[in-house]
């Protein structure tokens, strides 16, 4: 085998300038792929950050069918002991309480229907950035005050301002109708319209006076440190909770679309990055075959002296794996360094993209990431690529008779 490494190295470098040229390809495509998913992959966790703390939570307890059917019945008791457990979970950086009803909003002569969310302000800082989406006016502070957020949309279609009272007609608990006045103190842009023309943001306090509902809530949503996080706190909450009637929800249970699309995304990338690599097979398949041809009357000669045809296969495979070897080494550094400075310097996008971007709720911003799967991934593809390029060489090294490898010319 020590023969067979030493012929094989001394064989790539024969014809140093082919030897170059495909090295330098297989590099090229190790560079792009790395740096391309990189991106892509480090962006998609940028959005889902981004997407999830806006309001919808990492993770949200409910009653059983209230995501299939949401209403006020499904609702349970919210209990500080419930809390301090989740918050002591490793993992967890917050959890708030909220109710989600329905309910119409009046101003003058207009009325329009509106998702209302009751919240406790400083609770829910700690799970959402949705004070941070604050576009106008300010955000009221205590869970027992009459003043309102709304989105900045619903605020044009009723064609109020800040500082003016509106009417929250809603249905409560028990089946009743509750209505009360509230004061406009601000309103948020989340970058979701729909979400924009009907939220409304009250005191969790103010949601039960409304409402009728004492102390229960619809959910109870929690913020977990990272996307990994996810699944492990979510096992760890379902064995705590240890109630029957409440389930825990993952973000992309919660948000199945959000999934999909991202998904969908994603496997266009993985396909244009599979033209790429392959490519450069066939890149890999012309050399490999024209040192093979070349080499007939040399191979033709080591035959016919008693080498075994299994031994020249080996060589041929031994040879491209050096080439492919170097290439992906070179690729994985470069792709690297490229990977890095993007995560220090990210790609602040600008103009009407930017815009774009804002509208959907997206980070104007492409990010990058270093994680080991991608760069492992990435090199494993090649390297099979390139095993499955020199078959075709492989089998006319093996298929090679001794004397007619003499005559070629």
């Amino acid at each position: 085998m020590k023969l067979l490494l030493l012929l094989a190295w001394r064989n790539v470098w024969r014809n140093k300038r082919r030897s170059f040229i495909t090295l330098s390809a297989v590099a090229f495509a190790a560079l792009m792929a790395i740096a391309m998913r990189g991106i892509q992959l480090g962006t998609y966790a940028l959005n889902y950050k981004t997407i999830i703390e806006t309001f919808p939570g990492y993770i949200q307890i409910q009653k059983i069918g209230y995501k299939k059917n949401p209403s006020l019945n499904k609702a349970f008791v919210y209990s500080e002991n419930l809390e301090t457990k989740l918050i002591s979970m490793h993992g967890v950086t917050g959890s708030s309480p909220r109710i989600n009803a329905d309910g119409l909003v009046s101003f003058g002569d207009v009325s329009l229907g509106a998702a209302v969310f009751g919240i406790i302000p400083e609770k829910e800082k700690n799970v959402s950035t949705i004070f941070e989406k604050l576009n106008e006016g300010n955000f009221f502070w205590y869970d027992s005050t009459n003043e309102i957020v709304v989105g900045y949309k619903l605020l044009a279609n009723l064609d109020a301002k800040i500082g003016d009272e509106i009417v929250i007609l809603s249905q409560g608990y028990d089946g009743s109708l509750g209505n009360m006045k509230y004061k406009i103190s601000g309103t948020v842009k989340t970058g979701n319209t729909v979400f924009d023309a009907m939220a409304v943001f009250i005191g969790l306090k103010s949601a039960h006076q409304l409402l009728g509902m004492d102390t229960k809530v619809n959910t109870i949503a929690i913020k977990v440190s990272s996307l990994e996080k996810t699944n492990p706190v979510r096992n760890e909450i379902k064995s705590v909770i240890n109630n029957p009637e409440l389930v825990v929800l993952t973000w992309e249970e919660i948000m199945p679309e959000l999934k999909q699309s991202m998904e969908f995304d994603n496997v266009s990338g993985i396909f244009f990055l599979g033209i790429l690599i392959i490519i450069v097979a066939f890149g890999i398949l012309n050399t490999v075959l024209m040192s093979v041809t070349e080499r007939f009357r040399e191979f033709g000669v080591v035959l016919a002296i008693g080498m075994p045809q299994i031994n020249l296969v080996q060589v041929v495979y031994i040879e491209t794996f050096f080439i492919t070897l170097l290439g992906i080494l070179i690729g994985n550094i470069a792709g690297y360094f490229v990977n890095y400075y993007i995560v220090l310097n990210p790609i602040i996008l600008g103009g009407g993209l930017a815009e774009v971007y804002a509208e959907y709720n997206f980070v104007p911003r492409l990010e990058s990431s270093l994680d080991v799967m991608i760069f492992l991934n990435v090199s494993i593809s090649i390297i099979v690529i390139s095993i499955i390029s020199c078959f075709y060489p492989a089998y006319k090294t093996y298929k090679l008779e001794p004397l007619k490898g003499i005559r070629h010319t």
